[in-house]
């Protein structure tokens, strides 16, 4: 397997980037081949530094960096000798033998988007791409499509979120029938607009989706559904006010510990050491581009090493379960809508 990675994509990039990358080495095979993206200077540094082997190491100087600042379709377009532009273009069809099974970037995710839209495609039945974020709840990890790539989506799109969210939660996650939710102002039949309502029914006929009509906001934690299908800005401006509101309550809790005697809080932190581990976006990597012809896993922007390390084990699962080829087979066999 070829996984590729952006070192100089990230808020923090690129030591914990290369760091992260280098620590998931042990679990490479002979066959397996770790391809770093970006100066190639640092990243020769730092594999010395950490004194790993580098026979399964392949380096791709880049000579570009886009930023998080850069506007990202000028960016995916104008910078084609950047990391990230590079490593998208190893990703698709066009690359041959040398092609990359998975690229992972924790860069601008707008022009990672954008970059993985002209240069991997679409899969074939596919209408528009949409990201996927899992998100820890009370009730188990719940799948977000979209949350971020596609802010005015069709009915047809919504739908189709549906079925990849579902092949993604049944072969990743592990949960047999995953129901599917649609992400409304309401769970009463008559609310929503009519492209929303248009959505819900054509979840609702598809037998390939288990729907469970319209899902709040509150009710996503309670374990109503376990795929979430909403537009880009919902999706993201929900799972980020998770992260806010997970972050705030376990640093108000660090504080409240601190005020504790030591033999108290002692006693209490390894309870809130593992509920943290839980709802820590870290552990699970990143977020693939679900529906393009090719491997492309989105990291947070503030991505540490370990969260490097994690999203290169969950692109190994993604390809290794053939989450691409499913989807394929439902869709292709599909009509999509004009």
């Amino acid at each position: 397997m070829r996984l590729g990675v952006d070192v100089m994509g990230g808020d923090l990039a690129p030591a914990p980037i290369l760091e992260g990358a280098l620590a998931a080495l042990p679990t490479f095979s002979e066959g397996d081949r770790l391809v770093l993206f970006g100066d190639e200077a640092i990243i020769r540094s730092g594999i010395a530094d950490a004194g790993v082997d580098d026979a399964l190491i392949e380096v791709v100087a880049t000579r570009d960096e886009i930023t998080m600042d850069d506007a990202p379709v000028e960016a995916a377009r104008s910078k084609q000798g950047s990391s990230l532009v590079t490593m998208a273009k190893l990703a698709g069809p066009k690359a041959g033998a040398d092609r990359l099974d998975m690229a992972i970037s924790a860069g601008n995710t707008g022009a990672f988007v954008a970059a993985a839209q002209m240069h991997m495609r679409r899969l074939k039945g596919v209408a528009r791409p949409g990201i996927a974020a899992v998100v820890p709840t009370f009730a188990g990890p719940v799948t977000f499509v979209d949350v971020g790539a596609n802010i005015d989506p069709k009915p047809h799109h919504l739908h189709q979120y549906g079925v990849m969210g579902t092949v993604y939660a049944r072969r990743v996650l592990g949960i047999d029938q995953p129901r599917v939710g649609l992400m409304n102002v309401g769970g009463e039949e008559q609310k929503g607009t009519d492209d929303m309502k248009r959505a819900r029914d054509l979840l609702r006929d598809d037998p390939a989706v288990e729907f469970a009509g319209y899902v709040e906001g509150r009710a996503v934690f309670d374990g109503a559904c376990d795929v979430v299908v909403s537009d880009g800005v919902t999706g993201n401006v929900t799972i980020k006010l998770a992260e806010g509101l997970s972050k705030g309550i376990f640093n108000r809790i660090k504080t409240e510990l601190g005020s504790l005697e030591p033999s108290v809080a002692r006693q209490f932190s390894p309870i809130v050491q593992k509920l943290y581990a839980e709802y820590d976006y870290h552990e699970y990597g990143g977020a693939p581009l679900m529906g393009v012809n090719g491997g492309c896993l989105i990291c947070h922007g503030s991505s540490k090493a370990r969260t490097i390390t994690n999203a290169i084990g969950a692109a190994r699962r993604f390809v290794d379960l053939g989450v691409n080829a499913r989807i394929t087979e439902i869709l292709s066999a599909q009509k999509v809508e004009a």
